[in-house]
């Protein structure tokens, strides 16, 4: 199998656009002092990405507000939130939701 040059430039030019906005950030902002509330905000950005995803994931289906078709999902989240609040532990939080879903799974 032969490799040609384009194939190099593609991977570098995906490379480069990909690390530019992730590297370009991180300069700009490593000399700045940001301020205590500023600091405060950013610490809510991944929890709320994170409710994003899971309220769209566990609530809608195709682009609908629908429950019952995700009934069995949103089952199983209910012991992961709680193991989610209660230890602030991303792999406790994993662990109870894919044994919660597995057991549901096995009764239903």
């Amino acid at each position: 199998m032969e490799i040609r040059e384009w194939f190099w430039w593609m991977i570098a030019g995906t490379s480069l656009v990909t690390w530019i906005p992730r590297v370009l950030p991180l300069l700009a902002l490593s000399k700045l002092q940001l301020p205590d509330l500023g600091t405060r905000w950013l610490r809510h950005i991944p929890v709320a990405v994170m409710a994003a995803l899971l309220a769209q994931e566990l609530l809608l289906s195709e682009g609908r507000f629908n429950l019952t078709d995700n009934a069995l999902e949103l089952l199983a989240a209910l012991p992961a939130i709680c193991v989610a609040v209660w230890t602030r532990s991303l792999f406790g939080t994993v662990i109870a939701g894919i044994v919660s879903f597995a057991l549901w799974r096995l009764v239903l």
